[in-house]
């Protein structure tokens, strides 16, 4: 009779303890669980946040190198503005740090005309008011790289990739807003011009 009650106590207790050993195994396996799942949740998060800043970052400020989310938002811009020059950033506000490597801004050129057309353009400082008085458009304009230059477009057509055009800061420049003009200029078959501007702060 002992024997049999002791049996039964014994057979009681490794039931308890197979099953407060399931429960722990479970409890760790739903544990292991949650982690994976935070930390993919987490990684998630900082992919789409670094995605963000650089979607936001190359749409809003100064550029170092053209590449295919500019050119699809410059196409963007051709739809939505319907005018034969664009500009990136579409604000034509840019801000620079002295000493900072070149940057600038992109702009690209729609031929509207039936047949080929060359064009020409430059970039050349308008106003320095800004700066001081002892600050001239032509140290303005030693800043920039890339300022002139020309290309033929066939029919209706747009440039393959947009022409960058970048300034180059020295550590020693005067911080100041200077206002750039974009020229270009249809020079066959007609005599057409398309101006605009862009402001440049450096910082």
């Amino acid at each position: 009779m002992v024997v049999s009650i002791l049996n039964s106590i014994v057979s009681t207790a490794i039931k308890q303890h197979k099953m407060i050993s399931k429960n722990r195994k479970a409890a760790i396996e739903m544990s292991m669980t949650t982690i994976v799942t935070i930390v993919l949740v987490v990684v998630t998060l900082v992919l789409a946040l670094v995605l963000i800043r650089s979607i936001f970052t190359s749409s809003t400020g100064a550029i170092e190198q053209v590449n295919t989310a500019i050119q699809d938002q410059v196409n963007k811009l051709f739809a939505s503005e319907g005018t034969s020059l664009v500009v990136y950033p579409a604000s034509r506000e840019i801000t620079l740090n002295r000493g900072d490597t070149p940057k600038g801004f992109a702009f690209s050129v729609k031929n509207p005309e039936k047949t080929t057309a060359t064009f020409t353009y430059n970039i050349s400082a308008g106003d320095v008011h800004n700066c001081g008085a002892g600050f001239t458009t032509d140290e303005a304009d030693s800043y920039v790289l890339g300022n002139t230059g020309t290309f033929s477009l066939g029919a209706g057509g747009q440039l393959d990739l947009p022409i960058l055009v970048k300034f180059d800061v020295p550590k020693n420049s005067v911080p100041c807003t200077i206002i750039y003009n974009v020229n270009v200029f249809e020079t066959t078959p007609n005599d057409n011009a398309f101006p605009t501007n862009v402001f440049v702060t450096i910082k």
